[in-house]
């Protein structure tokens, strides 16, 4: 796997780019906070960002306005650097409609929404490929400044498996399920397992593919990437690492110290709702979040897990930080 940045391109900078390119990478290793390239349009400032990639060797972040112009830079660095980890990173909302509560005809509304699978593999293979790899350049909308869970957590789920590791295959799909990804025997899709007797099939939360696990008891036998419509073997494999099925997984120790500070700030904003008389509200909190309790208890994720990131990354909450100097924020 490649390690470094290497821009693959017919032509070499010419007239201003080298100057260009030598100013801004001059500027990035002296310290300098912002810089600003010019240009009109079609004279190269993508290539020449290329260039001064693969100059400083570093990962990248570009940020887009919006998914749009994100997806155009994203399929040009994508031709400018071919044999690395350009990775899109937006929005995974086709459609969103935040709950309301409309006073006046005592109308709740419970939030909608619909997801683009496409657009969550990639997101994940944007923060799989950040974790494993140097050579990475993420094109992001603004979606990125929002909190996707812990890292650590993300990564302390993860099960690398290996040919020839010893692992009973009751244990394997054990982890699969913890990670959060659904046993289907009839309908593989992603963020889905199949098992046939010693053989588990498996669709990564990054992936199109799927990965076939093959057992010889209680060892791994075999390790083969699949073609996941015509089932065609792609290559064979000695090691892979099988990432959780949603950024938001959380291992049970923790899970269960966020729910009971979940269940502690329900009864304190429950109180507050009472002794303002406010029965209607204190009713409805109870329920719904008692009802994702319930899904988190049983299933270890609920809709709209993100609502609940401040307990199960065990943050602090916003009074009780200490509020820092802008500059270093």
């Amino acid at each position: 796997m490649p390690s470094r940045f290497r821009v693959d391109a017919p032509f070499k900078p010419a007239g201003d780019q080298p100057q260009a390119i030598s100013q801004l990478v001059e500027g990035v290793r002296s310290g300098l906070s912002q810089q600003v390239l010019l240009g009109v349009t079609g004279s190269g400032k993508t290539n020449v960002m290329s260039w001064v990639v693969e100059e400083l060797q570093r990962p990248v972040l570009v940020l887009s306005p919006n998914k749009t112009l994100a997806a155009q830079l994203c399929a040009e660095f994508r031709r400018l650097l071919p044999n690395n980890a350009v990775e899109y990173f937006v929005s995974y909302y086709d459609y969103y409609q935040p709950e309301a509560y409309i006073a006046r005809t005592d109308t709740y509304i419970e939030k909608d929404s619909s997801r683009n699978d496409d657009i969550d593999r990639m997101r994940h293979s944007t923060t799989q490929n950040l974790l494993t790899r140097r050579d990475v350049l993420v094109v992001a909308s603004v979606s990125c400044i929002y909190g996707i869970g812990s890292v650590e957590d993300y990564m302390g789920e993860s099960l690398h498996i290996e040919k020839g590791e010893s692992i009973r295959r009751e244990v394997f799909l054990r982890k699969l399920t913890e990670m959060l990804y659904e046993r289907n025997d009839y309908d593989l899709a992603r963020l889905r397992f199949r098992v046939r007797g010693d053989v588990v099939d498996l669709v990564p939360a990054n992936e199109e593919k799927v990965y076939r696990v093959e057992f010889f008891g209680d060892e791994v036998e075999r390790i083969q990437e699949l073609d996941a419509i015509t089932g065609e073997i792609l290559g064979v494999k000695d090691e892979f690492t099988v990432f959780p099925a949603s950024h938001y997984v959380t291992p049970a120790d923790k899970l269960r110290l966020a729910m009971a500070d979940i269940e502690a700030e329900l009864e304190e904003r429950c109180r507050w709702f009472d002794e303002h008389g406010r029965l209607l509200e204190a009713q409805r909190l109870r329920q719904r979040t008692n009802f994702d309790l319930e899904m988190l208890r049983e299933t270890g994720t609920c809709a709209g897990i993100e609502n609940y990131s401040l307990h199960l990354t065990r943050r602090n909450p916003p009074a009780q930080r200490v509020r820092q100097p802008a500059a270093e924020l």
